[in-house]
């Protein structure tokens, strides 16, 4: 992320987007599976189209699971009860195509077995994690504030305080950065799927007012454009107006676009599956480093090869921020923080069933317990290697 003055802008999407319907109902199979069995593996890819939901990939478990009562219960507890919706969770059409994993995958992966007899990563590939301290969150601000807002949607559908939202919609948030702190938001966008007994001038009233305002207020200043659904209209929505996929909104997944992405879905996956647990493995290095003071900003890569546990590389960019040598806390963190998959595994205690509620609103930043990557429990350990006072 560049230094100085300037706009950055991020987007999040509800609970009831179709991509992230299918994001839930795929981590709500995963949660399935490891109740029953926290070894399960789990490869979950969901589509919805309109009253229909088509879910496959590969399974290999001991558990048993109503894959079609799962999706039915993910769908009505998002809000999606009602074919005027696009989508009824109680008589939509569910299809599943599942077999058993590879057994050539399994191998690298089940410890004991594959080249170096110690549980190696389930893919090659790269992984980031990310954090800044200009929130309490160690978020950026502008997916910070998308993810509320889109949250704040959800809860005025659901409290009845606005009764004509419907699941689906989006947020887009634009922040003013001087001096390379965040300022003030120069525009606010909301899509709010709605029925049609709503004008839009009240639409956008309420809006306003119980959504944007509450979540936004410190930073709204008389300069900040509002684009409520800018169209006018936003009754066709859901499933029906758009085909959801599992693992689309990856940038909404993670940090808005600051920072990079090694491209590989969250959702659908056991943590077995690199591209979930290192994810969050490298958040958590990445967070308490900032929280530590060894750095303002802080991007952490860890790159894995299929069937190999030690990671290839470990990366650390802290965009000039930091108060040590980049070289030195890349040294570190092997040293304190788990990189292989079995530790990142036991460390965080990723075998529980605690993804289904990762899939929207954005899988960091969140103040959950179950989510053990956002933990701060290094921090002390990490201001051993702070400069001494008085010395450069």
């Amino acid at each position: 992320m560049k230094q100085g003055n300037f706009l950055f802008t991020s987007e999040s999407v509800t609970e009831g987007h179709p991509d992230k319907i299918c994001d839930q109902i795929s981590d709500a199979i995963v949660d399935a599976v490891l109740a029953q069995d926290p070894y399960g593996r789990v490869a979950c890819e969901t589509m919805v189209k309109t009253g229909q939901v088509k879910l496959a990939g590969e399974l290999t478990t001991t558990a048993y699971v109503d894959i079609p009562k799962v999706v039915r219960e993910t769908l009505k507890e998002i809000g999606y009860t009602d074919g005027k919706f696009g989508m009824d969770g109680h008589t939509c059409a569910v299809s599943v195509s599942i077999e058993e994993q590879s057994p050539d995958i399994s191998q690298g992966v089940t410890e004991g077995q594959g080249k170096f007899k110690e549980q190696g990563a389930g893919d090659q590939g790269m992984m980031f994690g990310y954090a800044t301290n200009e929130t309490p969150e160690y978020m950026p601000l502008p997916i910070d504030l998308a993810h509320k807002l889109c949250m704040k949607l959800a809860e005025v559908r659901k409290n009845g305080k606005l009764k004509y939202l419907r699941p689906d919609g989006k947020s887009q948030v634009t922040v003013e950065y001087v001096d390379s702190q965040p300022k003030r938001l120069t525009n606010v966008v909301i899509a709010a799927h709605h029925s049609e007994d709503v004008s839009h001038e009240q639409l956008e009233k309420e809006i306003i007012e119980h959504v944007i305002k509450p979540v936004c207020g410190n930073y709204l200043d008389n300069k900040t454009e509002f684009f409520i659904n800018a169209t006018g209209r936003f009754v066709v929505g859901g499933p029906q107006a758009d085909a959801g996929v599992t693992g689309r909104k990856i940038i909404v997944d993670t940090y808005g676009g600051m920072g990079h992405h090694g491209g590989g879905a969250f959702s659908g996956k056991d943590p077995t599956k690199v591209d979930r647990s290192a994810a969050y493995a490298a958040r958590y290095i990445a967070k308490n480093i900032v929280a530590a003071g060894l750095a303002d900003k802080c991007e952490v890569q860890l790159a894995y090869v299929i069937g190999v546990a030690k990671p290839l590389s470990i990366f650390v960019n802290t965009y000039g921020t930091n108060k040590i040598p980049e070289e030195k806390i890349a040294e570190i963190i092997p040293k304190h923080f788990p990189v292989k998959p079995a530790d990142i595994l036991k460390h965080l205690n990723l075998r529980r069933p605690i993804y289904r509620k990762t899939a929207a609103y954005g899988h960091f930043g969140r103040n959950d317990p179950d989510f053990t990557w956002e933990k701060l429990d290094k921090v002390e350990e990490l201001k051993q290697y702070l400069p001494k006072k008085g010395k450069k």
